[in-house]
């Protein structure tokens, strides 16, 4: 008997050490800060994880949401500006550039004779359609396309921007340009209104002179400022709009009587 119960005083003490030893194992996982910010941050690393895994599917539709976001800038009209007349103008000149300049000389003639006849000479018998269109023809067929080859001519010869080639640009306008576009205008005008050649001559020797020295007092400053400042695609423009003063003198020239060669 006394072996019996040895042997359950042993089990006995077993459980109990076992049993004890465990809630000691608790007790001290509970008191024990270590342990407990050990489980906290376990407990903290899991919820990541978790939320992590629950936000990949909301994240990616927002991803390919924002591939096909369309931008407001795509679906806005563009600035005004790029869809205004000078910016339409600029492109017209790029693409067809000769076209646009014989239109803008035509245009600028047409203007000019107007005011002309309108300002200047105020005739009594009345408005010369005739006359406007065929300034608005010269304006078109011979002025427009020789300033777009003489602009790119010119600054072909002297490509920089510096104020000697500027005045090379000046002198080479006032002595080869200039007085051969006069002569050639005073010529058709002539012409166009039943002029005979021995009559065209005595035109030019008339006018041709004072007009040129008319030119050396009014396009030098214009020049200046076209061939320094203004991009060779724009110079067209530029001395159109120059020449829109210039024009109404010239078409007043244009219109005196003919010289008289009895």
């Amino acid at each position: 008997m006394s072996a019996a119960i040895k042997d359950s005083l042993k089990i006995y003490n077993l459980r109990h050490s076992s049993i004890r030893n465990l809630w000691t194992r608790r007790w001290n996982s509970i008191t024990d800060p270590i342990a407990i910010s050990n489980g906290f941050a376990n407990q903290l690393a899991h919820q990541l994880r978790q939320s992590k895994s629950c936000s990949r599917f909301p994240q990616s539709i927002f991803q390919r949401t924002k591939e096909v976001e369309i931008s407001p800038t795509s679906v806005m009209p563009s600035s005004p500006s790029k869809f205004g007349p000078v910016s339409w103008y600029l492109s017209m000149i790029k693409s067809r550039p000769i076209v646009t300049k014989s239109i803008t000389s035509a245009l600028i003639y047409s203007a000019a004779d107007f005011s002309s006849q309108s300002i200047v000479e105020k005739s009594t018998e009345g408005y010369d359609f005739v006359r406007t269109l065929r300034m608005a023809g010269y304006g078109m067929l011979i002025l427009g396309p020789s300033l777009h080859y003489w602009f790119n001519f010119v600054s072909r010869v002297f490509p920089k921007r510096d104020i000697m080639s500027t005045f090379k640009k000046m002198a080479l306008g006032q002595t080869v340009y200039g007085p051969t576009m006069t002569a050639i205008f005073f010529s058709v005008n002539a012409a166009l209104q039943g002029e005979s050649g021995s009559e065209i001559v005595a035109r030019l020797k008339r006018d041709l002179v004072r007009t040129m020295i008319s030119g050396i007092m009014y396009w030098p400053a214009c020049d200046f400022v076209t061939f320094k400042f203004i991009p060779v695609s724009l110079q067209p423009l530029v001395s159109n709009s120059f020449s829109y003063l210039w024009t109404v003198y010239m078409t007043y020239m244009a219109s005196l009587e003919k010289v008289s060669t009895a």
